[in-house]
């Protein structure tokens, strides 16, 4: 069995903190992308999935580049933080090994959109070649240095989970921050 350091070095920063450089590559991409993707692409999904509530079009319709910015900027401090976290802990962290777990899952999902959409959506390039790897490779790591958890149904489901629940409060964040300065006088 190795000890605390030799478990420290054997997972590292590029483990560790390299999920957040990871994430950062991935939301460059959506923040290049988004705003004008859903103007150009809504009508067409809206036509192709009669099923989903107007309400969900609506929403997605009234997204601006600037509130997507300010909770790509939530979400990076929820990143931030279960990095940090994996660093100070080896890779033990539950919050980091979650957070790497949601990372990759949320990369499938995005492969899947893109599948649904029948070509390109916000974030479905760098997928295959960032988001995935990365989350199989620094699971393959923090196997080998002993401190990865098994990972069950359930696991995964809770890493799903939270992922969609720290979207939906960084969007909440940001609409509220960007409607409070849109509401300041000048």
């Amino acid at each position: 069995m190795k000890n605390s350091s030799s478990d420290e070095q054997a997972v590292g920063g590029a483990v560790t903190l390299g999920l957040l450089a990871a994430w950062a590559l991935h939301d460059l991409e959506e923040l290049a992308t988004v705003p004008g993707w859903w103007r150009r692409n809504l009508p067409a999904l809206r036509e192709r999935y009669p099923a989903v509530p107007e309400a969900v079009w609506r929403r997605a319709g009234a997204v601006e580049g600037r509130e997507f910015a300010v909770a790509v900027g939530a979400m990076a401090a929820v990143v931030a933080s279960a990095s940090v976290a994996g660093r100070l802990t080896g890779g033990r962290s539950a919050a980091y090994q979650t957070a790497l777990d949601a990372f990759g899952l949320h990369g499938l999902v995005h492969l899947a959109q893109a599948g649904l959409a029948r070509g390109y959506t916000p974030g479905s390039a760098t997928s295959p070649l960032v988001v995935v790897p990365f989350t199989l490779w620094a699971r393959r790591r923090l196997r080998r240095a002993g401190v990865l958890r098994p990972t069950r149904p359930r696991d995964l489901a809770m890493g799903l989970g939270l992922a969609g629940a720290a979207t939906v409060g960084a969007h909440a964040v940001a609409r509220r921050l960007t409607r409070a300065t849109a509401a300041r006088p000048r």
